[in-house]
């Protein structure tokens, strides 16, 4: 099945998401489709799927046009969208995730799960998913909870799949897995649209690459005769620089030193179990490891979120480890959360309010009972400026601002102030190139200006181009150390660590 994208254009109120876009998407091929944060990319599929109705254009399938009223509709047309955020029953089995909303009967409307269960089997025989149709997904690992995904879409007899970011939490050989299926699906004469902002994923799986910018096709390549740079600067309008620049790695003393560090989860489980490491001043210290390993609850603790529940937190020599958030803020500590928007800001208050959302009980914000409003509107168009911050005006919502320009706006209030550490969890989570290069710099001037850096993050390349050491997480414990005197980085085994192939 081909479709095709004739002039789509989709405004909200004065906002122009997409304008007049053109785009085919063929069967028995991959389409890579890049575009920085705020491009149209999410418009453009929600479109495509069903979601949003465009305001001019239209959507042929086999040359004939066709109207969606819902994502219903497109679905039986045989477009299906594998999201980011995997949409499961964790105390569901496959099979019965797979069927859901459109459950295989028997006599009487009972719910023939035997039925069900051989369809999921003919599926993954077909593409060699390997899911156990029995199994239940809370006991699945992220790479095999994908592949449930899928099995739901082509379940539904899915012509069109539509993979949005599907990488973001895998670990390297499940990306190497991930792929294979994909090319599988290209083989069987699936069309697959592919969107990512990993430029060298693009590569090693993309047959066409589009580049949206500004709710425009602006260009389009073929793998292996594109250039990363030449992709970037499409998609950002500008040159890009890929190289993670630092100054030689001259670490200090140690400044916060973690001690056999025990931290449970709401409903008391182990998330961190006996950790120790440390972080010195000038030094960035990695953590990468598969997102539901204890990273999470590692940092709430580190920040003062979270309660320790055996073992000890140090900074500077003194013990913090049941210190309050505010006062390890004062301390100077510095902390990007991993959720920018349920922990990093509030989305209705404006950008100066955010910009003083952890200062403003202190000078030169606060007299006693009463705020300077001057003073939170001076500071934060300044620090909007020296950080990049792309908006119309600093009253305006933080929730208006694309995901990079949140992000920046989060590290410009964290960093435009004396800090000492920062930790920093998912800095770059599904940013483009340009606004992660822009991150990757700050994070990196905080380090060369002596400060601790503890980054915590799913992306592996992440990982190796900003970390002075690398430590690995999984099951709560860190399993493994790369890096400055320690055992060499390399992907290959620190992947590996990731999967638990080396605890």
């Amino acid at each position: 099945m081909d479709i095709e994208l004739r002039g789509i254009t989709k405004r909200f109120g004065d906002l122009v998401a997409n304008s007049g876009v053109n785009l085919s998407i063929k069967a028995g091929e991959v389409l890579g489709l890049l575009g920085e944060n705020g491009a149209g990319k999410s418009t453009m599929m929600n479109i495509l799927s069903g979601l949003y109705r465009p305001d001019e254009g239209e959507i042929l399938i086999d040359g004939k046009p066709v109207s969606f009223r819902g994502p219903g509709d497109a679905i039986r047309a045989g477009i299906g969208m594998v999201h980011q955020h995997f949409m499961l029953v964790p105390v569901f089995t496959v099979a019965e995730n797979v069927v859901l909303g459109v459950e295989p009967t028997r006599m009487l409307d009972y719910l023939d799960l035997r039925k069900a269960r051989e369809q999921v089997r003919e599926i993954n025989e077909e593409y060699g998913l390997e899911v156990d149709p029995d199994e239940l997904i809370e006991n699945l690992p992220v790479g095999i909870q994908q592949r449930v995904e899928i099995i739901k879409v082509l379940f539904r007899s899915a012509s069109v799949l539509i993979f949005d970011e599907p990488t973001a939490v895998l670990t390297p050989q499940e990306v190497t897995e991930f792929f294979k299926i994909v090319r599988s699906l290209r083989d069987a004469g699936k069309a697959i649209v592919f969107i990512t902002h990993k430029l060298h994923e693009i590569h090693g799986i993309a047959d066409r690459i589009s580049v949206l910018r500004a709710g425009k096709i602006v260009g389009e390549g073929l793998p292996g005769k594109t250039s990363d740079q030449d992709l970037a600067e499409m998609m950002v309008g500008r040159p890009v620089t890929f190289e993670v620049e630092k100054k030689t790695f001259e670490p200090g003393e140690v400044l916060l030193d973690i001690r056999n560090l025990t931290v449970l989860r709401d409903d008391d489980s182990v998330a961190v179990d006996n950790v120790t490491f440390s972080v010195r001043s000038g030094e960035i210290v990695g953590i990468a490891g598969v997102q539901g390993n204890g990273q999470t609850a590692l940092v709430e603790a580190l920040t003062g979120l979270r309660r320790v529940t055996t073992g000890s937190v140090t900074f500077q020599g003194k013990d913090i480890t049941g210190a309050s958030v505010r006062d390890r803020h004062r301390m100077g500590f510095a902390h990007v959360p991993e959720d920018r928007q349920r922990a990093g800001m509030i989305t209705d208050f404006t950008i100066a309010e955010n910009m003083a959302l952890n200062t403003y009980y202190d000078e030169p914000y606060s007299h006693g009972i009463v705020m300077d409003w001057k003073a939170v509107a001076d500071n934060s168009a300044k620090y909007a400026t020296a950080f990049d911050v792309r908006a119309t005006s600093i009253f305006e919502a933080a929730g208006h601002l694309s995901g990079g320009n949140q992000q920046k706006m989060i590290v410009a209030r964290e960093l435009s102030r004396d800090t000492k550490l920062m930790i920093a969890a998912q800095p770059t989570r599904g940013l483009d190139v340009g606004s992660i290069e822009y991150i990757h710099k700050r994070i990196v001037a905080a380090r060369d200006e002596g400060d601790g850096v503890l980054i915590v993050s799913s992306e592996l390349d992440e990982i190796l181009a900003l970390s002075d050491r690398i430590l690995v997480m999984f099951k709560g414990r860190v399993v493994a150390e790369f890096g400055a005197g320690a055992r060499p980085a390399n992907k290959n085994d620190i992947g590996l660590a990731m999967a638990g192939a080396l605890a």
